[in-house]
């Protein structure tokens, strides 16, 4: 089960709104995002939430709830916590960050879903992902050069890849105007089968990763 959500992006006012940022743009769309005490460590900012607690954030925000609109279920042999970062190290520096309080919290690799952009899938695609290649990330390759290892969860938002325009000039510029409309729409369709991962046993985590495997939303 998921313990730990490292959202990759460069730090900066500058990248705010660049392409490869997408990951922390649907960090702070996220409608408890405001309730998260975020705290500078481990090279980066993170929060830790009772999952009892984001269970209950969960149905009141309207992201997941049971049918009568309660909280939803926190499976048997759930984290107590879960914690969510935000590197600051810069994008090519992730892993240092997620790998320091991985390691201070005892977290293990494949407790961790790193959410992040992704050339080789469409905009308006969302991906969940276990292990596989990197893709050329360079947030990834960090991760694998910290943990030595590629066994962690991945949550991609398509960009689309280029054609005849240098990479990183890309995914360094800023989302157009109508991109960033399909990106609202994305990340609305996306929040309810995030918060549902969150709080999956191991076999229900299996089941969500077929649906979205590969989900064009827009």
């Amino acid at each position: 089960m998921i313990k730990l959500v490292a959202f990759l992006g460069n730090y900066g006012s500058e990248y705010e709104k660049t392409r490869h940022n997408v990951a922390w743009q649907f960090a702070s769309q996220l409608p408890f995002y405001n309730r998260l005490n975020f705290q500078n460590k481990f090279k980066g900012d993170y929060a830790v939430v009772e999952t009892s607690v984001l269970a209950h954030w969960f149905a009141e925000t309207g992201m997941y709830s049971k049918k009568d609109g309660s909280d939803p279920i926190v499976p048997e042999g759930s984290p107590d916590k879960i914690y969510f970062l935000k590197p600051l190290t810069y994008m090519n520096l992730s892993g240092e960050s997620v790998g320091e309080l991985a390691r201070f919290y005892k977290i293990l690799p494949e407790e961790i879903l790193v959410v992040h952009d992704e050339l080789e899938l469409p905009l308006g695609t969302v991906s969940l992902k276990w292990s596989g290649g990197l893709g050329g990330h360079n947030g990834l390759r960090s991760m694998k050069s910290t943990f030595g290892t590629v066994d962690f969860w991945r949550l991609r938002f398509g960009l689309t890849k280029p054609q005849n325009r240098d990479i990183a000039d890309y995914v360094l510029s800023n989302f157009t105007a109508d991109e960033q409309i399909i990106l609202a729409q994305e990340f609305a369709q996306t929040n309810e089968m995030f918060a549902k991962f969150l709080l999956s046993a191991d076999e229900n985590q299996q089941r969500i990763l077929q649906g979205w495997s590969k989900r064009k939303l827009i």
